[in-house]
């Protein structure tokens, strides 16, 4: 790549001396040069070739001297190196220069080989920073990218060279959350554009915080529906617990989210949250034309199933007992064992609770009624029924109780 130089001397002969010297240089592409006679005809020059490079710049010049130069230069987004000429009995000059940003000084009258020497050495410097601002560049491009998936620190440590294994596609124990608005489809279809542009970026952009705040992996955005990744595609080992966690924040800003746009007249559904942990094949499935960082496998599948098993349970966050036992000091209520749609095998699910519902005496007493459908539905039925007396809002005790008075049996529940 080309270095170009800005000469800035108003002595005449200096332009024809610099090009025989360098003119090996030049004749191979290495260096080109642009001349100026004083520092107002350079900044023009700038202005005509932002691509310079370097600057050799005499201190004594008129209109405008070469200290005044160096300070508009480094007053310049893309700064210039400088390299600055004066008489050796200038040297407080030559100093205040220095001081101010310049890289190196020659003094007069100019020995022709240290200006080779101390240009070569400069050029050598501007190649580093040349690097450098690339590789910035590609840093912060990486950054932008990345930080649409990852928390704010993954982002910054992967962008900067972190463990490229952690991009490769590999089999993990991960933790998955998938989220999924209700009747959005008819929202879509009566809400005008500029309403509709407005809540879905709110409410993508407030579920992403919330992720990130849990220092989860955004995988997919598709609609209003998002999958999150846990101990992807750094280690957490306390990936189950973050992710019952996250869930229930996921929620809590949900349902404010919802009826803060309520209170505005906009009729936005509840948001429904399933979350499963299990072995997926994770990594970058975008090859080298793009970036897809996901998870596939049934553990994906089965975290989406359990979110779309909240329609029929009346719930708003359903887990699967995997997530649930390797969380710590996890706090909910068995659901049941639901038989998923396209699996054979039930699995036994929970609707994880905060502090305060969990201590409430609705939860023991909700945990007694399970425990007699689990036993004998006869007895279930009037615990369960008494249940639903107390606490009419309680939608997966009156669906219980609804299951055993239309002839179901057990706990173990078909979603279709």
């Amino acid at each position: 790549m080309t270095v170009t130089i800005l000469v800035v001397d108003d002595e005449p002969d200096l332009e024809t001396l610099i090009l025989r010297k360098f003119r090996r240089q030049i004749r191979d592409g290495r260096i080109s040069f642009v001349f100026a006679h004083d520092s107002i005809d350079a900044l023009q020059a700038i202005e005509q070739h932002p691509h310079v490079d370097l600057v050799l710049m005499d201190i004594n010049m008129p209109r405008m001297d070469g200290l005044s130069l160096l300070a508009k230069l480094q007053e310049r987004e893309d700064r210039k190196s400088a390299i600055i000429v004066s008489a050796y009995g200038d040297m407080s000059n030559i100093r205040t220069a220095m001081n101010r940003g310049a890289f190196d000084f020659l003094t007069k009258p100019i020995d022709f080989a240290d200006l080779e020497a101390t240009i070569l050495k400069t050029i050598r410097h501007v190649e580093f920073l040349r690097e450098a601002r690339r590789r910035q560049a590609e840093a912060e491009r990486a950054h932008a990218s990345l930080s649409r998936y990852f928390s704010p620190e993954l982002a910054k440590r992967l962008s900067t060279g972190g463990n490229d294994d952690d991009m490769q596609v590999r089999w993990l124990d991960i933790a998955v959350i998938f989220t999924d608005i209700t009747s959005f489809t008819a929202l879509v279809e009566t809400a005008v554009p500029e309403v509709l542009a407005e809540l879905l970026n709110e409410y993508v952009g407030g579920l992403t915080d919330v992720v990130f705040a849990h220092e989860g992996t955004v995988a997919k955005v598709i609609g209003d529906a998002i999958q999150v990744l846990f101990n992807a595609p750094g280690d957490q080992v306390d990936y189950a617990t973050r992710a019952i966690a996250c869930a229930q924040a996921l929620d809590q800003w949900a349902e404010a989210f919802r009826e803060r746009w309520k209170r505005k007249g906009v009729d936005f559904g509840v948001t429904r949250i399933g979350v499963h942990a299990g072995p997926a094949l994770v990594g970058n499935f975008g090859g080298d034309r793009f970036f897809d960082f996901t998870a596939y496998g049934d553990t994906v599948n089965t975290a989406a199933r359990l979110e779309a098993a909240n329609k029929t349970l009346g719930t708003r966050i359903c887990v699967s007992e995997s997530v649930a036992s390797a969380a710590e000091e996890f706090r909910g209520r068995p659901i049941g064992d639901l038989v998923l749609r396209g699996r054979s095998q039930s699995l036994r699910a929970y609707q994880p609770l905060s502090i305060k519902e969990f201590d409430a005496p609705i939860t023991a007493q909700y945990a007694t009624a399970f425990m007699k459908l689990e036993q004998d539905e006869a007895a279930a039925i009037p615990a369960l029924a008494a249940l639903v007396g107390a606490h009419a809002d309680d939608p997966l005790a009156s669906y219980h109780l609804r299951r055993l008075l239309n002839g179901a049996k057990g706990i173990c529940i078909q979603i279709g």
